[in-house]
């Protein structure tokens, strides 16, 4: 059965999935071998605001090809410190527990897709 829910809410680094009743911490998520792409926000952010439809049009392109984590560093502020995440939006690619990618501020479902499967792929090769 596909997972249909993408977006998870991080509570000290266990993610619990709405509407599914398994929890998985922060490192299972990353070390699977599905691509994920974490998102570090926070509600005050206007930058971030605008991220939420980029997400979505992301998750609708590439579906369960990809994983998304949004964490709110003002409810997750060890989570944010121990990733050195200082500005937000700051977003960060992993696969198999490895950090692909990573940057700050906005960007398009295009490019973010384009990203993912450049650094996907380049992984894959090493």
């Amino acid at each position: 059965m596909a997972e249909t829910l993408m977006y998870y809410t991080c509570k000290q680094l266990t993610i619990s999935k709405t509407n599914i009743m398994a929890k998985e911490t922060f490192g299972d998520i990353i070390k699977g071998d599905t691509p994920v792409l974490v998102d570090f926000t926070a509600e005050w952010c206007g930058p971030c605001k605008m991220m939420k439809p980029i997400l979505d049009e992301l998750h609708q392109a590439m579906g369960d090809s990809l994983r998304i984590l949004k964490i709110d560093i003002d409810r997750n502020p060890k989570a944010a410190s121990s990733l050195n995440v200082s500005g937000v939006p700051t977003l960060m690619l992993y696969k198999k527990g490895q950090l692909l990618w990573r940057q700050s501020g906005v960007q398009s479902a295009k490019q973010l897709q384009s990203i993912i499967q450049q650094k996907t792929t380049a992984s894959t090769l090493h």
